[in-house]
Parts: structure tokens; sequence; C-alpha cells
């Protein structure tokens, strides 16, 4: 840009249509000018064009000239001249808004609350029309620690007042590093509590959920509560096993969410504090790389009421996501867990990025975001990825859906 170069900042904006691009381009290139910035978005069939040039002339019979070709493909424009060249920073956060619906007042309460906090808004962009609506917004906030937990409080707030999710994390190169990813499996990555399932069998379902639901609470410590569960199971055929794993019900969206975080080059596994005998078919089907689960011990064909080896506990499942990303070479601040109880709260807080899914209040109160929709596939918008770029890697697998998938 010469330093008698005049800024304009072009705006073209109507029905999408072939031909626009080219008839603004060849309008600015009888004038010399410098491409300086260019973006372009539809919606609903509705274009807008933005366009920032250096031009050597004062810029108004450039506006003239655009103003006549955009009229022949229907188009408007607005043209502004002397536009300021300045270079627009980088968004230092990614917000990410889910509801069914994203209402407006949900939208106004989450621009106001930014507005109050020195953030602003750089862009918004959809990223899921279903099984939820998906906004992400990329803002830019001040740069400190201060600011970021004002941030992620205030939004906080406003989910809960809104009834959507919100979701705040850093942006830039750090957000799409992400490459380890650990789900919990009981009411995370399957519907349901295995143990309630085998205990089911054995007909000490309502007495085994008592006491589930209050380790998930963090009422009662967790590997107590196990071997209290287990204990009721002593007796029970093993054949049961196989038929509680031919029966998991995945958690909707979990298939679909699996598979593309494989595409994308995530390393996937599960730690649970179920148990590995059950989950073991279910892993090696959806191809996950890493399986940390506890084992029930089983003598001439029937349980103990015992497990074996190590307890796979609250603290275990940080030390299995530590161990999993050391062996991929993959740094903590790269992952990513996946949990919905208390037992989870230690995973999610040494992930890199830690997602409460419909989870209970101990652990929606240290994760990073919360999830209250039931569908798994929210955790891909969390990460950036939109519903059109999991459709579209789909149809080229041949794997076309339009629903959540199991």
């Amino acid at each position: 840009m010469g330093a008698a170069d005049t800024t304009v900042l072009v705006t073209v904006t109507g029905p999408d249509r072939p031909g626009v691009t080219s008839v603004l381009f060849g309008s600015l290139s009888r004038h010399d000018v410098s491409l300086l910035d260019v973006e372009q978005v539809v919606i609903r069939g509705r274009l807008t064009l933005g366009v920032l040039v250096a031009c050597p002339e004062n810029g108004e019979a450039l506006q003239e000239e655009l103003e006549e070709a955009m009229a022949t493909v229907g188009m408007s424009v607005d043209v502004e001249i002397g536009a300021d060249p300045g270079r627009q920073s980088l968004s230092t956060h990614a917000v990410v808004v889910l509801g069914s619906p994203v209402s407006a007042r949900a939208l106004r309460s989450v621009a106001r609350e930014m507005a109050t906090l020195g953030v602003n808004i750089d862009s918004i962009r959809g990223v899921a029309d279903y099984p939820v609506t998906g906004l992400e917004l990329l803002v830019s906030a001040p740069g400190t620690a201060e600011a970021d937990k004002s941030l992620r409080t205030v939004l906080a707030e406003v989910a809960v007042r809104e009834n959507v999710d919100i979701a705040v994390e850093r942006g830039g190169l750090a957000r799409r590093a992400k490459r380890l990813i650990v789900f919990d499996v009981d009411s995370t990555l399957v519907q349901g509590e295995v143990i309630e399932m085998l205990a089911a069998r054995a007909g000490v379902e309502d007495e085994v959920r008592a006491v589930t639901e209050s380790a998930m609470r963090g009422e009662i410590d967790f590997t107590e509560s196990l071997h209290q569960r287990v204990a009721t199971l002593a007796g029970l055929d093993a054949s049961v096993i196989d038929d509680v794993a031919e029966n998991l019900e995945l958690t909707p969206g979990a298939r679909t969410t699996i598979r593309t975080l494989r595409r994308l080059g995530f390393h996937c596994g599960v730690v649970s504090g179920g148990f590995r005998q059950v989950i073991e078919g279910l892993a090696h089907e959806l191809e996950l790389d890493f399986v940390q689960a506890n084992t029930l011990e089983i003598v001439d064909g029937k349980l103990t009421g015992r497990v074996i080896g190590d307890i796979v506990d609250r603290a275990a499942k940080a030390t299995a996501l530590r161990k999993f990303a050391a062996q991929v070479g993959v740094p903590m601040e790269q992952t990513v867990a996946v949990g919905d109880g208390a037992n989870d709260i230690d995973m999610l807080n040494a992930a890199g990025l830690g997602i409460a899914f419909n989870a209970k209040p101990a652990l929606r109160e240290v994760a990073d975001t919360a999830l209250s929709h039931p569908f798994l596939d929210a955790v891909l918008f969390i990460l950036g990825v939109t519903r059109d770029e999991v459709e579209a890697a789909d149809a080229v697998d041949g794997v076309v859906r339009r629903v959540p998938l199991s």
C-alpha cells in the first residue's frame, strides 16, 4: 500500500448467485487496486461479501463504477472511502452457544454481558442446526487471568438463566491442537449404568441404584460404593455379562462423535469405573485406542462379588488420562475429558478441556464447560467442528444420515 493510496471498504449484499464475485473483481481490476482483506458469508441464500482495498485514486470513480456494475447482477453495494486499514488482532476466545433453540434473548444476554467486560465479538458463525442449534462467537477479551475468569463466570450465569449451554475456550492454535479425548462410559458414552443393568439380572437393582446415585453425588467414597454394589452380584452367572454387553445402548451422537474425531486425527479412549468385560466389545467396535476399567472376578462361571486388580476410582481416572497422553506423546493441554459424575472430577481437572455431560452438580462446578442436552455430538461443536463438516465427511464415505446416531 503506497503512502498516497486511499483505503476503500466495499460491501456487497443480495441473493447469492454465480457471477457476483467475477463482476465485482472485474470492476476492481480496472482501477488497479491492491487487495487488503476479503470476507464472504452466505446465510439462507443471501450473500454478504466484503472487500478492503487500497486504491491509487480518491475512490469516487471506483464507487460510481461499482454501483453500476453490481446493479447489473441485482446486488446492492455500499462503499466506504477512507476505511480503517488496521489489521484485526486474533480472537482470544471461542464462545460456543448451544440450545434447542437459541433464542434472540439468549444471544442478546451473551452479547450484553460480554460488552460490560470489554469483550468484543469479532465474528459469529453457525456450527449446527441439528440436533441442537449451535453458534460460535470468536471474541477478543482483555488479556488477563482475571478477565478470563470473569468471562467464564458471567457466561455460566447466562447459560443457567437463558437455558442454553455456553462453552468458553481460549482461541487460536491451542483450540485446534487437541489430539486426545477420553470418555467416561456409564451415562456418558452409553445410556444408563452398567452395574445397575447387572443388578437388574440379580434382582437387586433398587439397592444398587441407591448406592450408585450417592457415589455420583460425591456423598460416599467411590471405592467403597463399588465394593458394596459388586458384592450384591455374588453368585450371578457370568453369561449375564455377555447379555448386558449386547444390550448396551450408545448415547445419541456417540458413534458420530467417535467416527468424526478419529477422522480428525484424535486418539480416543474410555476410562470407566465400570467393568472391562462388559465394555471391551464396544471399545473394539468403535476402534478405541485405550480402555481402562475394573475387572470382575469370575470363578467357576459365577461372579464372586469381588473385583480384581487396581480399582479405577476418581484418582485412577486422572492417572489413566496422563498415561494415555504419555503413550501417544500428547501434552496434557491437548487432551479432552468427558464425564458425568463426581468420579470424573480429577480426570476433567487434569485435561486441557474438561466437559461435563448431563452431569451431577459436583462435576459441573469444576468442569471447563457443561452440556445439558442428551446428544454427545455436541462435543464436536464445542471443539469447533460444524454439523455441515460432519455430514460432508459422512457423505464421502456413503454414511448420509440426519438423525442423532447411536
